[in-house]
């Protein structure tokens, strides 16, 4: 079922069109497409070269030097709210959804279209830029007082937040999660006849920066036998790890970084999803749509993730090799232990489709547009 059509949305995403990320793929779920579920004028940044075949009801902004510190940062935003001035008609506009609190396209937004009601989105790698960044962190903390609503997918973003902005009026905070698109818990892919090896097929999924925990999950995974470990990431990142791959002796099989379908496809030829980040997670879509193909998970109990899977998954240190190695042979050996995992991510992905969320945020911009 289609969510109520809501107030029209500006929104942008200051990173080049084909990026990597859960955030990435909700922005395109929720804004572009045929028939989008939140209606409006949706922006990303244009890479360099060639320009890429983009998803209907996208508009790509040719502006160059996205960068995180002053003062080149405030010349990015300047040109950032320059290019969007020019292509949005204000009078068409009923409501702006900012994506992130931080970055560029935030501020330049709310310059660009003053008067608009605003209602942020916060994901997970604006609160972290704002740990680690002392101008982002000046950007969060003044578009958390502009918006009028601030949205957060679990009470942990909203704890995190909070902890960086403590002057920030916490009534204007609500939880929204985040969903899964209606056609994967519709039709999640047929998972193949599989003639038992012993191995564990583990799969990776996402990108390879540090807070995601793929380097101590690698050195753990030296001191577990039986397992076959794939992973599907951009390709740049992927060669980066392949030096300490090679270094420690471990096999990785490289998918290539995978469209939503071919993704999908892989979680359902696979016997567990491994989730290390070190860090909060926004919610960790991409393990909730593991559980939607029928995969069980391995993940770390971080905030964010420890919210949204819970008992659903095995929650595991997947950075200690002993307990790795102790819960992996579970599941090899504990025959009802991967159809309960299994049963359990099944029910857990059906309660996020992302025609809820697309409501639910239509209908708070009808608080406002």
């Amino acid at each position: 079922m289609s969510p109520t059509p809501g107030p029209l949305v500006a929104t942008a995403l200051d990173l080049p069109a084909g990026s990597p990320g859960g955030s990435v793929e909700l922005f395109l779920d929720l804004y572009t497409g045929p028939q989008p579920l939140i209606p409006g004028r949706a922006f990303m940044l244009a890479p360099p070269g060639r320009r890429p075949r983009v998803p209907a009801g996208l508009d790509l902004l040719a502006v160059a030097g996205k960068c995180l510190e002053s003062p080149a940062f405030s010349i990015y935003v300047a040109a950032l709210r320059r290019s969007l001035a020019a292509v949005i008609n204000p009078s068409r506009i009923d409501v702006l959804h900012l994506q992130h609190l931080a970055f560029g396209a935030s501020p330049a937004l709310l310059r660009a279209l003053p008067r608009h009601p605003r209602i942020a989105l916060v994901h997970g790698t604006d609160l972290l830029f704002a740990q680690s960044h002392r101008d982002q962190l000046r950007v969060l903390r003044e578009t958390a007082r502009a918006a009028n609503a601030i949205v957060v997918p679990t009470s942990a973003m909203a704890d995190h937040l909070i902890s960086l902005a403590p002057t920030i009026d916490r009534r204007k905070i609500t939880q929204i999660p985040w969903g899964i698109p209606g056609r994967l818990l519709a039709h999640p892919p047929a998972r193949p006849t599989r003639t038992r090896t012993g191995h564990l097929r583990l799969i990776y999924a996402g990108r390879l920066s540090a807070e995601k925990g793929v380097e101590s999950l690698v050195k753990a995974l030296t001191l577990a036998p039986g397992v076959e470990l794939s992973i599907a990431a951009p390709v740049g990142q992927f060669h980066a790890l392949t030096p300490l791959l090679r270094q420690l002796g471990v096999h990785a099989r490289y998918l290539g970084w995978l469209t939503r379908p071919q993704l999908w496809q892989a979680f359902a030829e696979h016997d567990a999803l491994v989730v290390p980040s070190t860090t909060l997670e926004a919610m960790g879509l991409v393990a909730l749509e593991a559980q939607a193909c029928g995969l069980p998970v391995l993940y770390k109990p971080v905030p964010g993730l420890r919210e949204a899977l819970a008992d659903s998954a095995l929650a595991t240190n997947l950075a200690d090799p002993v307990t790795l190695a102790r819960d992996l042979t579970r599941l090899r050996t504990e025959p009802d232990l991967i159809p309960a995992l299994r049963a359990a991510g099944l029910h857990n992905a059906a309660r996020y489709p992302l025609s809820t969320t697309a409501a639910a945020l239509n209908a708070l911009g009808t608080q406002f547009g």
